[in-house]
């Protein structure tokens, strides 16, 4: 289907998308006269597709080339969306049962969900997304691309794709990652999922759960499975939300957040060496080690693969002998460049953190420097979240490593440490004002980490919600050369209950020669 000299409009795309989902029929949207291309960008998800526009935006000519017959990629098909979809419905179905039978909220063994109707809610609006970026990429941000074909990488100059072939000055490779799949006996049974196939696949009601890991997926999708109804076990071999990809977690954060999980029913095993799945053509239990070594077993109708995910890289390797790391990733520079000239990688595929703005970045990075703006990104610190039924954000050092890192460290937090959470309403704010009056002790906790001795700060910490747009913006403030100190963040003009709290907080300490906790 050629649909450059095409006005199509959103419902249209939506209807397209629709009906070429699993076909091999290619989608073309490529400029006539054939030319050379300043990048190929060989996948269109978040990399390819910002990367892609910025190299536009430049004055460069980009072609994204994607298997699927849409752009985005797993983020609004199999990933994020999906997941914030689902860890919404479980802030309100545990608000609903932490408070069941007061006010309007109905008694406890009335408040369930179904798992199958909320994907199946998914399924039919996610291809909406993908509609508009169809849409404006062509149509607005001027970027041609092939679309529900595979490409084919012949050397750093040369891309084919659906019978055609095209010339390029530099290739970027954004193939993404995949889930990670079990190696142990039973992991062929039916009734094993994990977050792209849970959206794909699912066609019956899960009643009792098992997870396996203890990755962000893992802590997300079974607050979401427990919320829902769904009885949920976590099998983790590191203490839960202590795993690799979770970066300066703080552990009065930690603490407070999986003894929520916890009182929510989820139960959590941690040092736990998962064996064998069991069952007679479908799962009907996990058989695992405990941290003591003994063998347990957990019964269970669905069994959710939270392990992590691995890069695409074998194809990277085939076309172009790109060099891999360890853990498979593509090793790239802080501009993006492989091992092979005029080859970039970007995104998941070249490992931790596979995360949104990352991949963004990087096709910005490359599009940069392959127009000539030698720029780069440095992506080991960055602000983190992750969903409970509570949104668990965080940007810096927690406490513990501030005061490996600071002689004279301030702690300004809410509630405070001398205080039983129960006895105080606060901190109170978005999303947490009935938990503040019915049930103090679940409405959050923040705090602020500070060097004593420049009175900058070092680390914010929060759970509650609200508070993740901000913190893209406090991770900037801090990490400028001149950072912001807690008398800068004492000055700045809070709207009500702000849901950081920082600033009020922050006030009260900021006229203090010499800071001392609060």
């Amino acid at each position: 289907m050629d649909v450059r000299e095409q006005s199509i409009s959103l419902p249209e795309w939506t209807q397209i998308i629709d009906e070429y989902y699993g076909t091999d029929e290619p989608i073309v949207n490529v400029h006539a006269g054939g030319g050379v291309y300043d990048a190929i960008f060989v996948g269109g998800g978040a990399a390819g597709r910002f990367g892609s526009s910025y190299l536009r935006a430049m004055g460069g000519r980009a072609l994204v080339i994607d298997a699927w017959p849409f752009l985005g990629g797993t983020c609004p098909h199999q990933a994020c969306v999906p997941h914030h979809l689902f860890s919404e419905s479980a802030a309100l179905l545990e608000r609903e049962r932490r408070l069941a039978g007061q006010l309007w909220f109905r008694q406890e063994g009335e408040i369930k969900a179904s798992i199958l109707d909320l994907v199946e809610v998914f399924r039919k609006g996610r291809n909406t997304a993908h509609a508009f970026m169809n849409w404006q990429t062509k149509d607005q941000l001027n970027v041609e691309y092939v679309l529900n074909a595979p490409a084919t990488v012949v050397d750093p100059y040369t891309v084919e794709v659906a019978g055609m072939t095209f010339r390029t000055r530099n290739v970027v490779l954004g193939i993404g990652a995949r889930q990670r799949p079990l190696q142990m006996p039973g992991a062929d049974l039916r009734g094993i999922y994990d977050f792209a196939s849970l959206v794909e696949d699912l066609d019956y009601e899960p009643s009792r759960c098992v997870i396996l890991g203890g990755s962000k997926v893992a802590v997300e999708y079974g607050t979401f499975f427990q919320a829902a109804g769904c009885q949920t076990t976590i099998l983790t071999r590191s203490p839960l939300l202590r795993t690799r990809s979770l970066h300066h977690v703080d552990e009065d954060i930690r603490r407070y957040v999986v003894g929520n999980m916890r009182g929510s029913g989820i139960e959590i095993v941690e040092g736990a060496s998962p064996m064998s799945i069991e069952g007679n053509g479908r799962v009907q239990k996990v058989i695992a080690k405990d941290a003591n070594g003994r063998a347990r077993e957990y019964e269970c109708d669905f069994v959710f693969n939270g392990t992590g995910e691995m890069p695409n890289s074998e194809l990277a390797r085939k076309w172009l002998g790109v060099k891999v790391g360890a853990s498979g990733a593509v090793l790239a520079d802080t501009r993006m460049r492989t091992s092979v000239d005029n080859v970039y990688a970007v995104g998941d595929l070249i490992g931790a953190p596979m995360e949104m703005f990352k991949a963004r970045k990087c096709g910005m990075t490359a599009a940069r420097n392959i127009m000539g703006d030698p720029y780069e990104f440095d992506f080991s610190e960055y602000p983190d979240f992750l969903h409970t039924t509570y949104e668990m954000t965080w940007v810096g050092l927690s406490e513990d490593e501030a005061r490996q890192a600071y002689p004279n460290v301030t702690v300004i937090q809410m509630p405070p440490k001398s205080v039983n959470p129960a006895d105080l309403p606060l901190p109170c704010a978005e999303g947490t004002m009935l938990y503040a009056f019915l049930k103090p002790e679940l409405s959050g906790l923040q705090k602020c980490v500070i060097d004593g001795d420049t009175r900058k700060v070092v680390g914010f910490h929060h759970v509650g919600y609200g508070a993740k747009d901000a913190f893209q913006y406090l991770d900037y403030l801090m990490r400028r050369p001149e950072g912001i100190t807690i008398d800068e963040m004492g000055q700045m003009n809070e709207l009500f209950l702000n849901p950081e709290h920082f600033i009020q907080l922050s006030r009260l300490r900021a006229g203090n020669e010499r800071l001392a906790d609060l």
